[in-house]
């Protein structure tokens, strides 16, 4: 990747974070980035494609971030289960969260046939597979069913800390995630 794309991406991801995505005008970007409009078309084509990339390069660096921290620290299925929370509650109480991009994106987006939100749902379906394939590892017989509990419960507390930092959404999500987590490793 250039380093003027970077540059672009890396603009638009903190501005569409910071001031959301339909609020944050392509002459925004262009200035923060110093750049000019020309440049970004040529390296996005559109704001909806460089919307799509913000959203791909957003997710991926959350997921490789988990999945190192998970990797790292962690050596048994059952214990990357049960980790799991610990890790997304490090991350959501950081100083750098803002949110979780496909959750902003689709409220943003809210048409099933917008691009914007079939790639936040896409997102969505793809974070409950990651935790799916973790309770598979960890042979939890109904892997689909507490993937679906984790992802519900993952996508509620960051909605509600990303409107109010710190309101203890996250340490609650983080307890009921255990007490599913060990009630699945039971049965």
């Amino acid at each position: 990747m250039t380093g003027l794309r970077e540059k672009i991406l890396t603009t638009a991801s903190n501005l569409f974070q910071t001031q959301g995505i339909n609020s944050t005008g392509v002459d925004t970007i262009v200035a923060v980035a110093g750049t000019t409009k020309m440049t970004l078309y040529k390296y996005f084509g559109s704001k909806e494609v460089l919307i799509l990339e913000v959203l791909k390069q957003g997710h991926q660096d959350f997921q490789n971030w988990l999945n190192d921290k998970l990797s790292n620290n962690t050596k048994q299925p059952t214990e990357k289960l049960q980790k799991l929370f610990d890790y997304i509650e490090e991350w959501v109480t950081s100083p750098d969260f803002h949110g979780v991009g496909f959750i902003k994106a689709s409220a943003e987006f809210p048409k099933e046939d917008n691009p914007v939100h079939q790639l936040s749902s896409q997102q969505s379906q793809q974070f409950k597979q990651y935790i799916h394939h973790l309770a598979t590892e960890a042979n939890i017989k109904d892997a689909e069913g507490l993937a679906l509990q984790l992802s519900l419960l993952f996508e509620g507390a960051v909605q509600a800390e990303q409107m109010k930092r710190g309101s203890g959404a996250i340490k609650y999500a983080k307890t009921a995630a255990k007490f599913l987590i060990d009630g699945a490793l039971k049965h």
